[in-house]
């Protein structure tokens, strides 16, 4: 059965994710906050300036009303300035990003919380010091000049904590940009995926009933990548209609409107749903699956795998040609893959609350992770003896987290697949001695009770 809390965490991730990839809300929010603290301390300061202790006076702004003006417009010049060389940087670090690792990378650097947090910053200080400007005032008959004080002083305080914030941002950047940190953020948030989705049981296990022939499918609504699954829900309307629903796609996969997302049956082989009720089903069983233009990490576990290979692919790539950033890669994919060989066998099928199947998952088994870590590093990377290398470890690594002999028969294949690739390279004897060592190596490891 699903954990306490588990579905309200996955909705929170999912919630969390759209937001934090996009680059525009918590500079908005600055804004607005810049714009009603530039409102708010100029009627606090003249509120209290007059009865001020004058030793509050060393520590406020104390100029004219030209200074406080040539001030103001220094901030906000230089403030926008640098929100621009922010922007700027960001774009040439998702540039470097796209062609130095991989594309899919670039939701990362878009979802960079610093970069958000810098942004908002000096976009926040901007309007803050263009909204005291107007505050300020000169000298007439019916009024003395007024100079926000608190505001002004509050204003430098603002500025001055942006300057220190653009130095953690460049040194941010800066280690943002190299591949292993790249890396090893896919890693992190592919095992918080693992670890969310740990949970994942709208219902209890049970054995998978058979497909009849009369079986009817439903068409996905839209296209896009498949970016979450309420199966809770799949449960309970496969429940309160009495059938029984099976997945033909996974979260992660790339659908087509119009081509079968599911299908459905009565549980009662004598029961046929007219047309009405079908459609009424169809509908509700649609709502379940979520799409986008773009896979993201809330319930896509392959998507970590998918990207750290994409780094070893293009680090292998004839442009490129980079092997060790591979065997880096194929490093962060062993220990992904151990996680997942540690992760409790999924059911067949899982029943609801009296007990009845009512929903057949789809794929997302280790077989295809496996295959997603591995396959193009194989086809790309057995002609470097490093990169082949590696992939014998990687294998050796993962089966001894491998539990079930499922798993152990998955590595076995794999195995077998990469000592084939490498028999077809141009090694000479004493690679080919090595080669042979790590997989008898690897073949103890998957043999061993």
């Amino acid at each position: 059965m699903t954990r306490p809390g588990g579905a309200v965490r996955r909705r929170l991730a999912s919630i969390t994710e759209a937001i934090a990839s996009r680059l525009w809300p918590l500079p908005l929010v600055a804004v607005i906050a810049g714009v009603i603290l530039g409102v708010a301390l100029p009627v606090i300061d003249r509120a209290v300036d007059a009865s001020l202790p004058s030793w509050v006076g060393t520590f406020v702004f104390s100029g004219g009303v030209d200074a406080a003006r040539a001030v103001l417009s220094a901030i906000a010049g230089s403030l926008i300035t640098a929100a621009s060389l922010t922007f700027s940087l960001t774009v040439v670090a998702l540039q470097l990003a796209s062609s130095q690792a991989s594309p899919r990378l670039l939701r990362m650097f878009a979802s960079d919380r610093m970069v958000h947090a810098t942004l908002a910053m000096f976009l926040g200080t901007f309007a803050y010091a263009l909204t005291v400007l107007r505050t300020v005032e000169d000298a007439t008959e019916d009024a003395d000049e007024f100079v926000p004080r608190l505001a002004l002083t509050a204003a430098s305080v603002l500025t001055l904590s942006s300057v220190i914030v653009l130095t953690f941002f460049l040194a941010h950047l800066a280690r943002q940009l190299r591949v292993e940190t790249m890396m090893r953020d896919v890693h992190r948030e592919a095992s918080e995926t693992i670890a969310l989705m740990a949970d994942d049981a709208p219902g209890a296990p049970a054995a998978a009933p058979a497909r009849p022939g009369h079986a009817r499918t439903v068409p996905a609504p839209t296209s896009g990548f498949i970016t979450g699954v309420d199966r809770e829900a799949l449960v309970r309307v496969a429940a309160e209609a009495d059938a029984v629903v099976r997945e033909l796609r996974t979260v992660g996969e790339n659908v087509v409107e119009g081509t079968p997302l599911i299908e459905w049956w009565p549980s009662d082989p004598m029961v046929r749903p007219d047309a009405e009720t079908s459609e009424r089903l169809a509908e509700s069983l649609a709502e379940c699956f979520s799409a986008a233009y773009e896979r993201t990490p809330p319930q896509d576990v392959g998507f970590g795998l998918r990207q750290l290979a994409d780094v070893a692919a293009k680090a292998l790539s004839p442009g490129v040609n980079d092997p060790t950033t591979a065997v880096h890669a194929l490093g962060h994919i062993a220990a992904v893959l151990g996680d997942l060989a540690e992760r409790d066998e999924r059911p067949a099928a899982w029943a609801d609350a009296d007990g009845a199947a009512r929903l057949i998952p789809a794929g997302g088994g280790f077989a295809d992770f496996a295959e997603v870590g591995l396959q193009q590093i194989r086809r790309y990377g057995a002609g470097d003896p490093d990169v082949a290398a590696r992939l014998f470890a990687v294998i050796d690594d993962v089966a001894w987290r491998a539990r079930r002999p499922s798993e152990r028969d998955v590595l076995l294949g794999q195995l077998e697949r990469l000592e084939a690739s490498v028999a077809r390279e141009d090694y000479d004897e004493v690679e080919r001695a090595r080669f042979a060592d790590l997989g008898a190596r690897a073949r103890a490891t998957l043999g061993r009770a």
